[in-house]
């Protein structure tokens, strides 16, 4: 009777051990990170992150030197949106303490990354209105989707277009205008065309269109005739009207064709009967342009400065 009595006590006490051990190993595992004495350099670093004051009766608009690719609002405390190629605009979605961190906001522009602290205070005159980023305030970010920032396409244009024309040799006219060439250059993955129209007629100009295609020279029946139409990465000049005359610089993207192909800019007036003018540039021209020398870059450089 003592060893069954004993035997049905060890099978209980089993029994509880077993739903213990079934419960333990059920439940997930947890595990806790001791703290070190550097964790107070990591806080104190990020205490330091550039500071950002806003109000709810003010709109803070931030502008990034360059076209920004995507913002981050950490908290639902702040509301905002972008409104322009490199503008964003926040704003306390309430009434906070004075002082309060109300979250951070982080913009990624092209090649650059900035994050702020935003604080909010009690005084709308001490809030940001317009907000803008200095370059150290970001970090650089490899975006191999970016050959070439938008700013640094619009320095060298600007650069290019102040500077003076070498080309002689790519004209064109009719209906009274006439087209030129002035330069070609190559920056990275880029060509640059700098080009001027000449109105000798009496009567404006009005630009419905700018077309670039890449087509054949001989253009014969349409089904073997092909042609390509590219799109520019940058435009320097976006008036749609002159009298006397114009200058623009196009930004396409490097490319090769062969020479039974030409690179046509159709430039096209903004009317029913309007007058268009074409301006053929053939590989080779663009192959003997100006502008490939370093010397000649650096020049550019410091003076889109």
């Amino acid at each position: 009777m003592k060893k069954i009595l004993s035997l049905l006590i060890f099978l209980s006490a089993y029994n509880v051990y077993a739903q213990e051990s079934f419960s333990l190993e059920s439940e997930s595992m947890r595990y806790i990170r001791r703290s070190k004495p550097e964790d107070m350099t990591i806080f104190e670093q990020n205490k330091q992150k550039n500071l950002l004051f806003v109000n709810e009766e003010i709109t803070t608009h931030i502008i990034f030197p360059e076209n920004i690719k995507m913002m981050d609002i950490s908290t639902d405390k702040l509301v905002g949106n972008q409104c322009f190629d490199n503008i964003v605009r926040i704003k306390p979605a309430n009434r906070m303490m004075d002082n309060e961190i109300t979250g951070t906001i982080t913009i990624i522009g092209e090649r650059h990354i900035a994050q702020y602290t935003v604080i909010y205070t009690g005084k709308p005159s001490c809030a940001n209105s317009i907000f803008d980023v200095e370059h150290k305030e970001m970090r650089p970010y490899q975006n191999p989707d970016v050959l070439m920032p938008v700013g640094d396409m619009a320095n060298y244009a600007w650069a290019i277009y102040s500077s003076k024309r070498k080309f002689n040799n790519i004209k064109a006219s009719a209906y009274g205008l006439k087209a030129v060439v002035n330069n070609i250059y190559t920056v990275g993955d880029y060509f640059f065309i700098d080009f001027s129209l000449y109105n000798n007629t009496k009567v404006k100009y009005d630009i419905e269109e700018m077309r670039i295609k890449l087509t054949d020279k001989k253009e014969t029946k349409a089904t073997n005739s092909q042609t390509i139409e590219l799109s520019p990465e940058f435009s320097i000049n976006n008036t749609k009207s002159f009298k006397k005359s114009w200058r623009n610089v196009i930004v396409l993207k490097k490319l090769t064709f062969p020479n039974g192909k030409v690179l046509r800019i159709e430039i096209s007036e903004n009317q029913i009967s309007g007058r268009v003018i074409v301006i053929p540039i053939e590989y080779q021209d663009i192959l003997n342009a100006d502008g490939f020398s370093d010397e000649l870059l650096k020049h550019l450089s410091n003076k889109s400065k």
